[in-house]
């Protein structure tokens, strides 16, 4: 499968699928290179970026981020930080984000410490 066909495999998933977005979070991800390899073929950064791409156009109305920033690049963190700082403002969305430290100065609604 590639990226292209992953997402439309996701389109059918998801009825609130924008495909205006997710042109931009192929251009932030810097994804244009790779939308037509095989995904066994990407790094894992690249996989990453493709299914948060996804995950951004999903309009789902709960999205859960695991370690969002995981093998990617400075820049597409802080396009993803960027995603997430906007996505502060849109509360008909809700982001759950699992990882080891709060993502910069991203508005949050509430922190759960899971301790060590």
């Amino acid at each position: 499968m590639t990226p292209v066909e992953y997402f439309e495999s996701q389109r059918g998933r998801y009825p609130g699928f924008h495909d205006e977005v997710l042109g931009d979070l192929v251009d932030g991800l810097a994804l244009e290179p790779h939308m037509n390899k095989q995904l066994h073929m990407l790094s894992a950064g690249s996989k990453r970026k493709v299914w948060l791409a996804a995950a951004f156009a999903s309009g789902a109305a709960v999205t859960l981020l695991d370690e969002p920033f995981a093998a990617l690049d400075k820049a597409s963190i802080g396009f993803v930080v960027e995603l997430l700082e906007d996505a502060a403002d849109h509360p008909e969305r809700a982001w759950v984000i699992a990882d080891y430290e709060a993502p910069g100065d991203v508005r949050l609604a509430s922190v759960i410490d899971l301790g060590d």
